[in-house]
């Protein structure tokens, strides 16, 4: 009999076994009997196989019927809501500039620094082209039967791009019969529907499974509108629909005044974005013969996604007449009349005055994505008669990534300036535009993708014996080709478009690694684990990661555990070769007054081909402790350590913006910004100057028990933020629309009751008060930083689960019980709030039928 201690049996049983409906746990959660004969298998964070699941680092794990039990459609619902989860991973609720794309954001670090696999094998980019992460959407959730966090760098062990974690999504795999999955849901106001259908069908063979499904999910959008909770002034923009010349405007009596209102753009915008997706997939498993076993994997998703942002802002400069300081003038010009020299219209710098105008005329700006993701991998292993056994295996993993979007209702800025130029009260008298006048408008259409090729090669087995057990190993070496391209619409890249402008992006690069892992058992209290990478890119050269990492199970109750090790991550293609590219942020200009600011200023994003790799450093340091005196419960505390030193970033532009003003020449010159305030060239340059510097404990408590006929289970995850600093800025217990939440503690609570055929479960998500750092003006309109605090916030879901019969399962639940508001963001990047971070559409009832045949 294989001896195991019950720290032993609680990690097993976490991450083997199915866990029972509603709870989230940890490898720790629960004690499992001893069992006589231990399937080795792989877990994430080591490709050493091995009996017990006993490793150093932190896994966190979520079960399909979790995942069930909480009416999670998709991935990133799922993910987000973890507490180890920061900043503002982008989803469902961003309205503005993900294009339909749902990522994974570990630590806050950014979701590029979170490696995403699907079987513990590479998944390709996806997105609108030339992506540095995984979308999230291509994943179906009805082909998971459990997704594995792994808490801790794993560089060494995977390579690029797993400095902060791993996020392995395992798919359904051995089943039989034939299953049918109904879901659906929304809110209590009557919108937000939300639904999704899927079915599995399985069979055995003469020493094989073969698994096929197919899954179709439709989510309704929520308009802004149709919500009370905010103030309509966080929705309002200084761009109107009749126009203004330097923020000027024509009155009824014909003389220019100064804007004296703004424009609601609420009924324009989503809470929710609209999506529509469509998967296929499949997996099977076939021995062939002399311990030889084929396994293969394959993945179709067809997404079909919408935006809505209000009618384009068009910000049109417009050339004055005679002026010497233009710099084309054969570009067209507008001559100033007395009344707007007497209402104090006159030219910039550069010779020019600008034209602001919400072109409602023309319609709102419809966003839209019809993305493809592919991805088949298949594998030979089989194992060798050498010592106590070894296993090898071959693998190949192809993935492709096309995207058509585009923005119906674009404005061609350049037929805007020379419509202007033609007849150009015709615009500022505020009238309707004629159908003339809304040729200017066209419908933009871009193209792009990503594409993914890894052949990989492995051996692990025992090296030889200890005096307190043998040493595992496993080695490999591994092949992978990265590309992307985005395709721009031709009007946006020749810069006649309002939007900002964009060159293509095209590239690709390779990388050739090897890889080693030690597993050394020092007595039979204290094993080491020890890995060893070298990979060798194309782009910069060669990297070389390390991990140690010790475990001493001080007693059968307590396991001590610890991890030291080095990571990196490649600068993605679109970093490397994307062209330069506009982007609209939410800054603050210092130099105008509050009643001039636009909300948003566009900065020019560059890009760099000698980039090199961001380097990181990791630490984690916790137990694992299941006490004999309580049955049933088991608990993790771990501390945890990131940073990250010649971070691929963008310095903070409103910092650099704010120090320009205060006269900080370097600021000035970083981001091409001249004393007096010209912002005509403001830049945004993609360098190695970053860095990043978090750490934090998270905790864990897990308990089954029995009480008054009935089984029950509580979890409780703790994630204490000590500290997160980026680009030399502390963002700890900070809150803002660009970088989001790094709130101090964030905790989840279940508990769950169950007999028989029936289980209920409550759950509670509570996000701590945190800073709100914005700009403020005094009486003499003088800009000053200041400070608000905001409000913790507790959210409250309940669910059931009722076994009708041995084949019919039927669930029903609430989110947001109490119908919570979500909290006021001075810097928010949505209607006065962080759309990433606090519910904004409101109390949701979802309800799910499984049938199996």
């Amino acid at each position: 009999m294989i001896k195991r201690t019950k720290v032993a049996s609680a990690i097993n049983l976490a991450i083997v076994a199915s866990i029972t409906s509603g709870a989230f746990v940890t490898s720790s959660a629960f004690a499992a009997e001893e069992k006589a004969k231990v399937e080795r298998i792989e877990v994430t964070g080591s490709r050493i196989q091995r009996q017990d699941m006993e490793t150093a680092s932190p896994v966190t794990v979520i079960d399909a019927a979790a995942i069930k039990a909480e009416g999670f459609t998709s991935v990133d619902q799922m993910l987000q809501v973890q507490t180890s989860m920061a900043g503002a991973a982008v989803g469902s609720s961003t309205n503005n500039g993900a294009d339909g794309v749902a990522q994974v954001d570990l630590r806050g670090m950014g979701s590029q620094r979170t490696l995403v696999l699907l079987n513990g094998r590479r998944m390709v980019n996806s997105g609108s082209g030339a992506d540095s992460a995984v979308d999230l959407n291509s994943i179906p959730v009805a082909m998971i039967a459990r997704v594995e966090i792994l808490k801790d760098g794993a560089s060494a062990v995977y390579g690029s791009d797993a400095i902060a974690g791993v996020v392995n999504i395992i798919t359904k795999k051995d089943f039989e019969g034939f299953q049918l999955d109904f879901n659906g849901s929304g809110t209590d106001k009557g919108d937000g529907e939300s639904g999704d259908v899927s079915a599995l069908y399985g069979f055995n063979t003469e020493g094989g499974n073969y698994t096929f499904g197919a899954a179709y999910a439709d989510r309704r959008g929520v308009i802004q509108g149709d919500r009370d909770w905010y103030d309509p002034l966080d929705n309002t923009s200084s761009i109107i629909p009749t126009g203004a010349l330097n923020q000027k405007v024509i009155d009824a009596n014909g003389n220019w005044v100064n804007r004296a209102t703004g424009y609601d753009y609420s009924n324009d915008v989503y809470f929710q974005t609209p999506s529509e997706r469509r998967s296929l997939f499949a997996n099977m498993t076939q021995e062939l013969g002399n311990d030889v076993v084929l396994t293969a994997d394959a993945i179709y998703t067809n997404r079909r996604s919408n935006q809505q942002l209000a009618a384009q802002p068009a910000q049109i400069k417009l050339n004055v007449c005679g002026d010497p300081r233009v710099t084309d003038p054969t570009a067209g010009c507008l001559n100033l009349d007395q009344s707007m020299v007497d209402a104090g219209i006159k030219a910039d710098a550069r010779g020019q005055v600008q034209y602001n105008r919400r072109m409602n005329d023309v319609g709102p700006r419809v966003y839209s994505q019809d993305t493809d993701t592919w991805r088949l991998s298949g594998g030979l292993a089989g194992s060798l008669d050498v010592h106590t056994g070894m296993n090898w295996n071959v693998d190949y993993t192809f993935g492709k990534n096309e995207a058509k979007t585009g923005v119906d209702n674009s404005i061609n800025a350049t037929l805007m300036a020379a419509s202007i130029y033609a007849d150009p009260y015709a615009w500022f008298e505020g009238s309707p535009l004629t159908n003339e006048m809304k040729d200017v408008s066209y419908d933009e259409k871009s193209t792009g993708g990503n594409e993914q090729q890894t052949l990989s090669a492995g051996l692990n087995g025992e090296l030889f014996d200890l005096s307190a057990g043998a040493v595992g190993f496993a080695i490999g070496a591994e092949y992978r080709r990265e590309s992307g391209f985005y395709n721009p619409d031709p009007v946006v890249v020749a810069g006649d478009s309002t939007a900002a402008q964009q060159d293509p992006t095209s590239g690709n690069y390779n990388v050739i690694s090897i890889f080693q892992e030690v597993s050394v058992p020092f007595t039979e209290k204290l094993t080491g684990e020890f890995a060893l990478r070298l990979d060798d890119y194309s782009t910069f050269g060669k990297a070389t990661t390390w991990k140690i990492g010790l475990t001493y199970v001080a007693s059968d109750e307590l396991m001590l555990r610890t991890v030291a090790a080095t990571g990196f991550r490649a600068p993605s293609v679109a970093e490397l070769y994307g062209g330069n590219s506009g982007s609209f942020d939410y800054l603050t200009n210092p130099w105008l007054p509050l009643s001039e600011q636009t909300g948003q200023i566009l900065v020019n994003r560059t890009s760099d081909e000698n980039l090199k790799p961001e380097e990181s450093e990791s630490y984690t340091a916790g137990l694992v402790y299941s006490p004999s005196y309580i049955d049933g419960m088991s608990l993790t505390l771990d501390y945890w350590r990131f940073k990250v030193t010649n971070a691929i970033a963008r310095a903070d532009v409103q910092v650099g913006l704010d120090d320009c003003y205060k006269g900080d020449a370097e600021a000035c010159s970083t981001f091409n910004i001249t004393a007096d305030g010209d912002l005509f060239n403001l830049t945004s340059a993609l360098t190695n100057v970053g860095s990043q510097d978090t750490s934090g404990v998270d905790f864990n408590l897990a308990y089954s028990f029995a009480l008054f006929g009935l089984d029950w289970k509580v979890s409780n995850d703790t994630t204490y933020l000590i500290n997160y600093e980026q680009d030399g800025e502390n963002y700890t217990g900070t809150i803002d629309g660009n970088f989001g939440a790094y709130s101090r503690v964030r905790n989840n609570f279940s508990i769950s009751a169950g007999q028989d055929d029936w289980s209920v479960m409550y759950f509670n998500r509570y996000i701590r008060s945190m800073n709100d750092n914005y700009t403020d003006y005094d009486v003499n309109d003088e800009p000053f930083a200041a400070v608000r605090g905001v409000d913790s916030i507790l959210y409250h879901n309940i669910s059931g689960t009722y076994h009708v019969n041995d084949s019919t399962t039927v669930s029903l639940g609430v989110k947001n019980f109490t119908d919570e508001k979500p909290l006021y963001v001075t810097n928010g990047s949505d209607a006065g709030t962080v759309p990433e971070v606090y519910d904004t559409i409101g109390r949701t009832i979802y309800g799910g039928v499984t049938v199996k045949f």
